[in-house]
């Protein structure tokens, strides 16, 4: 069972992945037809170029362009998130929008080696 903090941070974490992340061009990204495959694996999946065939697993899905655009605009976000996390305003709106995108999301996970590997918190919970 989590405690207040530990449910606060999750919110927190849930709703700045879906409005800093998410709500984001990789919506564009994600649109579109997404292929079916036979095989599950999709091995039996090609795309057709004037050049060849170009097996699915070797298709890069996101160009320079589209990744500098994506990172740039998820920079911008998280940068005017830390510069208004002080507001009350400003996070409680935050994570009433979060709420509307992230409220059905998996609870997230405390990652023991996230930054500093091999370090253990002191306490497991998570």
């Amino acid at each position: 069972m989590r405690d207040n903090d530990s449910t606060s941070n999750a919110a927190l974490a849930k709703a700045i992945t879906a409005l800093c992340v998410r709500n984001t061009f990789l919506e564009d990204l994600h649109s579109g037809t997404t292929p079916s495959s036979k095989t599950g694996d999709y091995s039996d999946v090609k795309i057709v170029t004037p050049y060849g065939e170009i097996p699915w697993s070797h298709v890069s899905r996101i160009s320079d362009a589209e990744m500098k655009r994506l990172m740039k605009e998820i920079v911008n976000k998280v940068y005017t998130f830390i510069c208004q996390k002080d507001e009350p305003l400003f996070i409680a709106a935050l994570l009433r929008l979060g709420e509307t995108y992230a409220g059905r999301w998996d609870e997230p996970d405390l990652l023991d080696d996230f930054v500093l590997p091999g370090r253990r918190r002191a306490d497991n919970r998570s």
